[in-house]
């Protein structure tokens, strides 16, 4: 039987969803100059305001994990995205900095479900071998939403004003959960729009089983040992620092890019917007090519190590290296070329960090990704933060580039020491597959290559 692909029709609608996520959660970065001025800010003042969006994202990407464990993505997602899309809304119709702040707060909070769910979406719909390049296919809607995001949210300031423009992007969101509720499933098991074929290339030749899917979930609210392995594996931890670091990155350049090039190079709106465009392009490109080579890697050498951790802690070196320059020149075009490098380099292997969590902890993989999430999220706040503060007490950005250069070497350092999911013990679930193991004899067989739970 030729083998359906709805699953990559999954990996796109994920795309979407994530593409308006990023374009609603940098938007602010763009007006935050003008905002300022209407509400009188100090530089403090407008590093809180972005970063609210990490204290309420902290407290929902870690518990999102568990509700999509336990409740699945379907839910998960659709909830969030209309409880986002209300809040960008509101973000438009603030009145001072407490209003700005709360509405921050309250899309962090609605943003976070997002990347948990996508984890467990991918542990269910896609094999082993597959992983990688899907997660880069959903992850490169990041960059790719912050260039696009650049060009369209400084054309609508232009046109409507700041108001204005977050009330446009309150509806892209909401055109998508009709879309998402009627087409996605939990489980490819239960979606019409897969085939035998399909089946057998997700599972690995396990047969199509509808099992009950409220009963797979409940499986998954008791795997033993749960947080004791998600809190002390060597490998989790390691990976959580590394992507805690690059969200500091990521966080860095989305909220204080803007201000950054209009502060040292004096350009204006539409120049910042065509100049943000060039680093998340690059970005995407690296974090398409790094996820298939990832995955690559992962079919000829059959380890972990190969295909996770070294395209993790040479992606952070490399962002590293590429950060410093950028405090010794003072030419816009190279300045450019330097942060295009820093940020794509540093996002290049971000497929990878998610790809772990599900090969570490497949039984788990949503909760796993909210933890790691989690550091993600308190990137989230300091990055925006710290950089606002930092430029208050010096009145420019170089501390804030140095330490930048300094957290990304702590990453190295880690990943090389630490990072070692082959040797890691994994935590499985016997249901796993989509059915209890005594009624699909393959998903049992796997269960016991894979080990015992822990």
């Amino acid at each position: 039987m030729r083998a359906s692909r709805f699953r990559w029709v999954v990996i796109g609608l994920l795309f979407f969803i994530t593409v308006v996520n990023y374009i609603d959660r940098s938007a602010i970065s763009y007006a935050v100059d003008e905002i300022a001025g209407v509400f009188d800010l100090s530089s403090n003042s407008v590093g809180l305001i972005l970063g609210a969006f990490g204290i309420g994202y902290l407290v929902t990407t870690f518990l999102g994990g568990i509700w999509t464990d336990r409740y699945g993505a379907r839910k998960t997602l659709l909830f969030a995205s209309l409880l986002w899309s209300l809040a960008i809304g509101a973000t438009g119709l603030a009145t001072g900095f407490a209003m700005l702040f709360a509405a921050r707060i309250v899309l962090g909070v609605a943003e976070g479900p997002n990347f948990p769910a996508m984890n467990r979406v991918v542990a269910d719909w896609l094999s082993r071998n597959e992983r990688a390049i899907a997660l880069s296919n959903a992850l490169v809607a990041v960059p790719l939403a912050l260039a696009i995001g650049a060009p369209l949210v400084t054309f609508l300031m232009v046109m409507l004003g700041w108001r204005g423009m977050f009330l446009v992007l309150t509806g892209l969101g909401l055109l998508w959960v009709p879309v998402w509720w009627f087409w996605f499933r939990d489980f490819p098991e239960h979606s019409p729009h897969v085939n035998e074929g399909e089946m057998e290339k997700i599972r690995g030749g396990g047969r199509r089983h509808r099992a009950d899917e409220g009963a797979v979930h409940a499986r998954r609210r008791n795997v033993r040992g749960l947080w004791r392995f998600l809190l002390t594996n060597p490998t989790l931890m390691a990976n959580n620092w590394a992507f805690f670091v690059f969200g500091y990155y990521l966080f860095f350049f989305m909220t204080w890019m803007p201000s950054w090039l209009s502060r040292t190079y004096g350009m204006d709106l539409k120049s910042i917007g065509v100049f943000s465009i060039l680093p998340w392009l690059f970005a995407a490109v690296l974090l398409l090519a790094t996820g298939r080579i990832s995955d690559a890697l992962l079919k000829r050498t059959g380890r972990l190590r190969a295909a996770r951790s070294h395209p993790i802690w040479i992606s952070q070196l490399l962002a590293a290296l590429s950060i410093v320059p950028v405090l010794f020149t003072h030419s816009e075009f190279l300045a450019l070329l330097f942060v295009s490098l820093a940020v794509g380099f540093g996002m290049s292997a971000n497929a990878a960090f998610y790809a772990v969590n599900a090969d570490v902890a497949p039984a788990r993989s949503g909760t796993a990704l909210g933890v790691m999430d989690a550091f993600f999220a308190v990137a989230g706040f300091a990055a925006p933060a710290v950089t606002g503060w930092l430029v208050d007490l010096t009145g420019h950005f170089n501390a804030a580039f140095w330490l930048m250069a300094a957290l990304s070497l702590s990453s190295v350092v880690v990943v090389l020491l630490f990072h070692h999911p082959d040797r890691s013990r994994r935590l499985v679930d016997n249901w796993q597959y989509g059915a209890p193991p005594a009624e699909t004899p393959e998903a049992w067989s796997r269960f016991r290559a894979d080990g015992p739970s822990i």
